[in-house]
Formats: C-alpha cells, sequence, structure tokens
C-alpha cells in the first residue's frame, strides 16, 4: 500500500500568498525576539518568554508563531502533546502503528526503517519547511507546545489530543542527559545542580514543567472527549490495556478479530524499548527537525526506565522536588505517576 508517511520536512515552492505569510512571521518574529524576557537555556545559550512559557529563539518560536496565526485544523487531525522527555518518541511510535494498522504490515512496518519523529512530525518545526495542508488525512502532528499556547483552530476544532505526563524528577533526568549531548561544546557545560535549579524555578526548554502538565490536565478534564491525558507510568505498566483505550478515543477501535489475532500484542512488540533501540535507523539514523537542529536518534533513546531518577539526584534534590510538587499539585486533584519501581525491560 502506497505510503502516506510525511518523511523529512522539505522546502517547498511557496505562493505569492505563503511568500506573504511567511515574511510577516519573520517581521513579527524578529521583532518579538529583541523584546521578550531571556532566561538561561540548557542546548543553546539563551531562551526566550513567550505568553509563560520558554522557547528557543530559532525556528521552533518561528514555527510556533505560524502555528498560532496560519495554522487550520482538520476536525480528523490527531496531536499528540507531551513535554520534553517524557515518553514521546514512544508515544509516537504507538500512536504511528495503532492509527495506520489498517496500511502497513508488521513485517516491512514502517516504524522498522523510519524513526518516530520522522513518521509523526512536530507541528511547529514542519509547519516551517513544508506544506501541511498537502498531508493526507488524518494528519498525525506532535508538540511541545503548552495547552494556552496552541492556536483556537486546535483547541476549537473538533480533533483529538493526546498528551502523555511524566514524574518530575525522572522528567528532569532525561531532560538533562538530553541537553547535555545536544549541548554545543563552543558552550561551557551544564552541571546538574545548575540545570535542577533553573527547572525548579521553571525555566527550561517549553518550561515551566508544572503549568505545560497542569495546562493540559485542566483541559482534559473540561474536554474529556478531546483530550485524553495520560500518564508514563501506567502506560509503561500496561501498555496493551492503554493502547485500546487510544485507539477507541480516537474513533478506530480494535475489531475483536484483530484482537483475536494479537494486533495489540504486535504494536507492543513493535514499540517496545528493547526492539525501538536494536532498529539500525535508531542506532545510526538522523531526524532533522529544523535546519538549524539535526539529531543522532539514538540520543532518543536512553533507558525508558520507571524511577530512575533516584540513581542521579541527591536526596536533598529529590525532597527538594518532591515538596515543589506537593505546591504545585495542592488543589488541582492530579498526581503524577509512582516512580518507585525500575523496571529492567522498559520503553522509552
Amino acid at each position: 500500500m502506497a505510503s502516506s508517511l510525511p518523511s523529512q520536512p522539505c522546502n517547498i515552492e511557496k505562493t505569492v500568498t505563503q511568500n506573504e505569510v511567511y515574511e510577516e512571521v519573520d517581521r513579527k518574529f524578529f521583532e518579538l525576539v529583541q523584546t521578550l524576557p531571556k532566561g538561561q537555556g540548557w542546548m543553546i545559550p539563551a531562551l526566550v518568554q513567550y505568553q509563560g512559557f520558554w522557547y528557543p529563539p530559532i525556528s521552533v518560536f518561528k514555527g510556533v508563531l505560524l502555528m498560532q496565526n496560519h495554522f487550520t485544523s482538520r476536525p480528523n487531525d490527531i496531536f499528540m502533546a507531551s513535554f520534553l522527555k517524557s515518553g514521546t518518541t514512544w508515544l509516537k511510535a504507538i500512536l504511528f502503528a495503532t492509527m495506520k494498522r489498517d496500511e502497513y504490515e508488521f513485517a516491512t512496518h514502517p516504524l522498522l526503517t523510519t524513526g518516530p519523529h520522522d513518521c509523526f512530525p512536530y507541528l511547529d518545526s514542519y509547519i516551517c519547511q513544508s506544506d501541511v495542508e498537502a498531508l493526507p488525512s488524518p494528519r498525525l502532528f506532535a508538540t511541545h507546545s503548552a495547552y494556552s499556547i496552541l492556536p483556537k483552530s486546535i483547541t476549537d476544532s473538533d480533533c483529538k489530543i493526546v498528551y502523555i505526563s511524566r514524574n518530575p524528577k525522572d522528567v528532569f533526568v532525561s531532560q538533562y542527559l538530553f541537553a547535555r549531548k545536544m549541548r554545543p561544546q563552543m558552550l561551557p557545560p551544564l552541571i546538574m545542580e545548575e540545570a535542577f535549579e533553573l527547572f525548579c524555578r521553571g525555566v527550561s526548554e517549553y518550561g515551566p514543567f508544572f503549568d505545560h502538565v497542569l495546562g493540559y490536565w485542566k483541559a482534559s478534564l473540561e474536554f474529556p472527549e478531546k483530550i485524553l491525558f495520560l500518564k508514563f507510568e501506567e502506560l509503561k505498566k500496561e501498555p496493551a490495556k492503554h493502547i485500546k483505550k487510544l485507539a477507541e478515543f480516537l474513533g478506530k477501535p480494535f475489531l475483536k478479530e484483530e484482537e483475536t489475532d494479537g494486533v495489540i500484542d504486535q504494536i507492543v512488540k513493535l514499540c517496545s524499548f528493547d526492539n525501538l533501540t536494536s532498529l539500525e535507523v535508531n542506532k545510526t539514523g538522523t531526524s532533522n527537525f529544523i535546519p538549524e537542529m539535526v539529531v543522532y536518534n539514538t540520543n532518543f533513546f536512553r533507558k525508558g526506565e520507571v524511577g530512575d531518577s533516584k540513581n542521579h539526584l541527591t536526596p536533598e534534590m529529590i525532597a527538594q522536588l518532591d515538596q515543589i510538587t506537593e505546591e504545585k499539585l495542592k488543589g488541582t486533584g492530579f498526581t503524577f505517576g509512582e516512580s518507585t519501581n525500575i523496571e529492567e525491560n522498559s520503553d522509552p
């Protein structure tokens, strides 16, 4: 069957109208960047604060402006939202395999030769380089942007949003180790204590972390038919159960015949940590999100464990972050997934 993969973002021949749009956004981008508050970056020298959240002042932020002002959602669009290092790569693979299960055989599945990020592009980077209108429906997009940043064409439409959260201690450690790999050598090393202080203050790419999570949590309570809120730890514990729930939420429930034939179990196996990390594309391949950022796919797979943060954080750090978590969540009714059990065979 013909592939509907978005593939790598590519430059498109823009019409006069499109050129005008991009020129307008360029002007707004450069004007805004000069006036926005600045904060210390983890992977780059500085971040800019826009509408309460921190962004890299490069194409990603420009993509946010394009998304807010010029993106038109379709009723059957599917968006996967997450904070950095919350299980994004894993959930992208699961969602792609679930929604495209009618199109591909497991033996020759695109995920065997294509990284999850190329199967499921980030809207705020893809929109800068490619024609999103050319993608066939249902379109699959990901974003790290906060719920309050999303345009009304997304929040007020019939499209679906799937959000995944993860315990802040594991998120911090995973984000710090990722940033350390991605940080240019021309910058001084980012030590953990420094990054921890920034994280606790909410200064990190797409942060503040707690505002990000609670924004989607509250929206999921208000619009349960539109937003499905998942917890990494629960998905990790019972992947088959939650994949079935995902399919039902997205309007593509598994048929009895599919369940009998073990389709759900095949998706679990295809998207498992062991399988994804063993694939050549995820060992040596790259993902090109924006012209300034080419990332080796291996950087997206570390351990994927629940609770590994205790092997990296000091008791004082754990106590401090636990206290902040308690304060931030007070009165919200929200709790993070349990983060005390470390499992050997886990997912990213």
